[in-house]
C-alpha cells in the first residue's frame, strides 16, 4: 500500500482534513478574545478571522513549510504510511481536546504524531535531532514572549492613555480590536497552514518515483525535492485552514475568551497584538510554533498587568497539562496507527 499512488492521494486528503481541524480547532485562538469583548458577534468574527487566514497565502513566505519537511525526520525514513499514522495521531487528539474544551497544541499534536510515527518505523535514529531545537524552544518562548508583549503593551498604553476619557478609549480600542484581530488571524495562518504544507511536500517528496513520468493533474505532484512548493499545495492547505475557522468550535472559544481573564476591548487589543507580533517573528524565521501557547500567554499577560488574583490559575493550569501530554499522547496514538495500517 506504501507504494501505491491512490494511497498517497488519500494521504493527501487526510493531511487536508487535518489542516481543516486545525484551523476548526484553532479558530478560538482568533476569535475568542473578540467574542469575549463583543466587539463581533461569534459568525462574524469567525468570517473575519477566516478572510485573514487565507489572505496570509500572499503575505508571508514558506520557512516554516520547510522546516517540517525537511528538518525534523531522517527523509529516507518518511513514507506515506508514515505520514498517514502522523496524521491521524494528530488528528485524534484535537479531536479528544476539543471534546473537552482544551486549547491544545494542533501543532505540537502534529509534530508529535510525525515523530511517533517515525520512531515506530525505524527507531529514535529516525529522528533529526538538530531539526527539534526550534520547535522544542518554540514550546517555551513562545507563550513567554507573547506574555512579555501582552504584559508591556497592557502596561505601557494604560500608562500613556490614563488621562484620556474612558468612553472615547472603550470606543477606539474597540475599532482597533479589529485590526488586532485580522493580524493576529494572519499570523495564525501564517505559521499553521504551513505545516500542512510541510508535510504534504515531504510525502511527496519521498513518493517521486511514483510520480515520475505521470501525465495530466498527477505530474504536478512529482517533486525533486523539498524546496519547491507548489502553488496549488499552498492554496489547498490556506483553503482548508480558512474553512475549518469559519466552522470553528465554540467550546474552546469559552475556554479562551472567558475562562482565563475577563478582557475588556483594550485588553484584547494587547493580546492580540502581543500574539500575533510572535508568531510572524516565529514564521519569518521558520519556526514551527504554537499559535494557542502564544495567544494563552499573551492573554495571561494582559490578565497579569492588572492584578495577579485577575488571572484564573486553575484554568491556566489545565491549558498547560494539556500542552504537557500533547506531543506525547499524539506521538503514542501515531504510533499505534503505523502498526495497525497494511504496509
Amino acid at each position: 500500500m506504501d507504494h501505491s499512488i491512490g494511497f498517497v492521494l488519500v494521504v493527501i486528503v487526510i493531511a487536508l482534513v487535518f489542516d481543516f481541524i486545525n484551523g476548526f480547532h484553532d479558530s478560538a485562538n482568533s476569535i475568542a478574545t473578540v467574542v469575549a469583548t463583543r466587539v463581533l458577534s461569534p459568525r462574524f468574527a469567525v468570517l473575519w478571522a477566516a478572510s485573514f487566514n487565507f489572505l496570509a497565502a500572499f503575505v508571508v513566505g514558506t520557512a516554516v513549510a520547510k522546516t517540517i519537511s525537511k528538518g525534523l525526520i531522517v527523509p529516507e525514513v518518511v513514507s506515506p504510511t508514515v505520514v498517514c499514522a502522523a496524521l491521524i495521531g494528530a488528528i485524534i487528539w484535537n479531536l479528544i481536546t476539543w471534546w473537552f474544551g482544551l486549547p491544545s497544541s494542533s501543532s505540537h499534536a502534529l509534530l508529535g504524531g510525525f515523530a511517533g510515527a517515525a520512531i515506530a518505523k525505524a527507531g529514535f535514529g529516525a529522528l533529526i535531532t538538530s531539526g527539534w531545537i526550534k520547535p522544542i524552544l518554540g514550546i517555551f518562548i513562545s507563550p513567554l514572549l507573547g506574555l512579555t508583549i501582552g504584559l508591556l503593551l497592557s502596561v505601557v498604553l494604560s500608562w500613556g492613555l490614563w488621562k484620556q476619557d474612558a468612553r472615547t478609549m472603550s470606543w477606539l480600542f474597540k475599532k482597533l480590536q479589529l485590526v488586532s484581530a485580522g493580524l493576529y488571524s494572519l499570523s495564525h495562518g501564517s505559521n499553521d497552514a504551513q505545516k500542512t504544507m510541510g508535510i504534504i511536500v515531504g510525502l511527496l517528496v519521498s513518493s517521486r518515483a511514483l510520480f515520475a513520468g505521470q501525465s495530466g493533474v498527477l505530474r504536478h505532484l512529482y517533486l525533486a525535492g523539498p524546496d519547491h512548493m507548489p502553488v496549488s499545495i499552498v492554496m489547498a492547505c490556506y483553503t482548508a485552514i480558512a474553512m475549518g475557522t469559519l466552522l470553528g468550535g465554540w467550546r474552546i472559544v469559552k475556554t479562551m475568551g472567558m475562562g482565563i481573564t475577563k478582557l475588556q476591548p483594550f485588553g484584547g487589543f494587547c493580546a492580540e497584538t502581543g500574539g500575533a507580533i510572535t508568531i510572524l517573528f516565529a514564521s519569518h524565521l521558520g519556526v514551527p510554533v504554537s499559535t494557542t501557547h502564544t495567544i494563552t500567554g499573551a492573554i495571561v499577560g494582559v490578565g497579569a498587568s492588572k492584578r495577579i488574583a485577575s488571572v484564573r490559575w486553575g484554568v491556566a493550569g489545565r491549558i498547560v497539562w494539556a500542552w504537557v501530554f500533547t506531543i506525547p499522547a499524539a506521538a503514542l496514538i501515531a504510533a499505534f496507527a503505523f502498526w495497525i495500517i497494511p504496509a
